[in-house]
């Protein structure tokens, strides 16, 4: 690095995880083996979303016949904040300061925003944070030191109205096999309510009764994340299993019953990723059959 021998930030906290509205502190540490020339020292406070992917269409036909692809994206900033620690701001007037030698330290805070989604990576899009500090040198490269953190957004389930009430399922299919039809296949489940917070257990009871008269493969139910990405001109949903239980073939005549079954919920975003336009989480507890009976 020649005269940079070291440029890092730090954090005040070993685990960089903040809530909307915390105030984050931490320092830069700087050493110098000889005196540099520059306009000065900046740390950028960042947040924001971006959405992307991209498809690949085809048209024509023969020697006429062309794929193009296409890009669809969008983007959100929720903050972007400049603190300057050390020389001038940017297009200031003024003498180029020389930074001396040696081992300097510059601490800073800075309280985010109350209004901000969870941090989030998905297959499309992300939420993301970040604290860029930048040695601006005159007609010379830059050095840039960059550090990413974890934001927390408190969903309240007491403004939910929803959130505490158990919810029901039901469902049924009959199977048919050229002019023979068999009974149906029935499912009905229940859960205790609608609203739950990582670390929490869904608890789950029904029953699922085959009345064909064939064998039931699989008897299943599964936690899943829906995530929307939007684009400008499109939209488009994406599943993510988080987690199943099986429980395993029924038989011709036979029936599964759940009593009482918990779903673990793991660290996870809220639903809804509030504050974020272009992003959207959902998560459904799904009853699914093989043959296929979902609820």
């Amino acid at each position: 690095m020649g005269k940079l021998t070291l440029f890092t930030i730090t954090l005040d906290t070993r685990n960089p995880v903040y809530t909307a509205g915390s105030t984050l502190q931490g320092c830069v540490t700087l050493e110098l083996a000889e005196p540099m020339k520059m306009r000065g020292i900046r740390l950028r406070f960042y947040g924001g979303a971006n959405v992307h992917w991209s498809e690949r269409h085809t048209s024509g036909s023969g020697k006429n016949r062309r794929t193009t692809t296409r890009h669809y994206r969008s983007s959100q900033n929720y903050f972007d904040y400049m603190l300057v620690l050390y020389g001038k701001a940017p297009n200031q007037d003024g003498d180029n300061p020389v930074h001396p030698a040696g081992r300097h330290q510059y601490p800073f805070h800075y309280t985010l925003p109350q209004n901000l989604p969870s941090s989030f990576e998905g297959p499309h899009g992300q939420v993301r944070y970040w604290i860029n500090c930048n040695i601006d040198k005159p007609w010379k490269f830059d050095h840039n030191s960059k550090i990413a953190y974890t934001v927390l957004s408190m969903l309240d389930l007491n403004n939910q109205a929803n959130a505490l009430a158990p919810q029901s399922g039901t469902n049924s299919k009959t199977l048919c096999c050229l002019c023979c039809e068999s009974g149906p296949i029935t499912a009905q489940f229940h859960i205790d309510r609608c609203g739950y917070v990582p670390g929490e257990f869904i608890v789950l009871s029904g029953e699922v009764s085959n009345h064909t008269n064939r064998t039931m493969d699989d008897n299943r139910v599964e936690l899943r994340m829906y995530m929307t990405f939007r684009a400008t001109t499109k939209t488009r949903t994406v599943m993510r299993m988080i987690s199943r239980v099986s429980k395993g073939k029924i038989e011709a005549g036979g029936s599964a019953v759940w009593s009482g079954e918990t779903f673990h919920i793991p660290p996870l975003p809220p639903s809804q990723l509030v504050y974020c336009d272009i992003i959207d989480i959902a998560y459904s507890i799904v009853v699914s059959n093989d043959p296929v009976l979902v609820i």
